[in-house]
């Protein structure tokens, strides 16, 4: 089973996130499970939202502690939580890029890929709203589904011109990491 670790303030659209990255994964013919976690219910607390995904079906419903994949949809997290605590020696990370942003030491073999995902989706969507291009960038870094099964997942969420914008938003991210790397 991987685990995957989503950070975000509460309004960010980390569960919806969570879904369309669950939904990916299933469309692979993985089993999914996500779902959130958050304190106080008010617009721009921190919170997480966490995915597990596995051949098997999935019966744990704890926090993920351990993950393999950790999202971070706002870096200003980074300031006052330790959102790589239980980053596995071998896992990756995908950042939303802010101008401030100062990394954790990398230990063992974990990668850790920066997105400018807020700007991708203002130039695409003209909100700066990144979820889809960080998911993009999320499916080039990891391998764990590809861009046609993640452009599925979205239309399962959204419909029409909304869609049509974050697929596009989602193929710029993708498109990011695959010019790093």
């Amino acid at each position: 089973m991987k685990e995957i670790r989503i950070h975000a303030r509460a309004g960010q659209g980390a569960i919806t996130t969570a879904t369309i990255l669950g939904q990916a994964l299933f469309l692979k013919g993985k089993f999914a499970y996500a779902f959130p976690s958050f304190g106080a219910a008010r617009m721009g607390a921190p919170m997480n939202a966490f995915v597990r995904f596995d051949a098997e079906p999935i019966r744990l419903r704890s926090q993920v502690y351990e993950p393999d994949y950790i999202i971070i949809m706002d870096a200003t997290l980074m300031r006052g939580f330790d959102c790589f605590t239980g980053f596995k020696p071998d896992g990756i990370a995908v950042i939303n890029e802010r101008e401030d942003l100062t990394l954790p030491q990398k230990q063992g073999k974990q990668k850790i890929y920066v997105v400018p995902a807020n700007k991708i989706a203002q130039e695409v969507i003209a909100r700066p709203l990144g979820n889809t291009a960080l998911l993009g960038a999320f499916a080039a870094a990891t391998g764990e589904f590809d861009l046609d099964s993640l452009s599925q997942a979205i239309k399962k969420r959204f419909s029409g011109k909304i869609a049509d914008l974050n697929i596009e938003a989602a193929k710029r991210g993708f498109e990011y990491i695959k010019g790093l790397k």
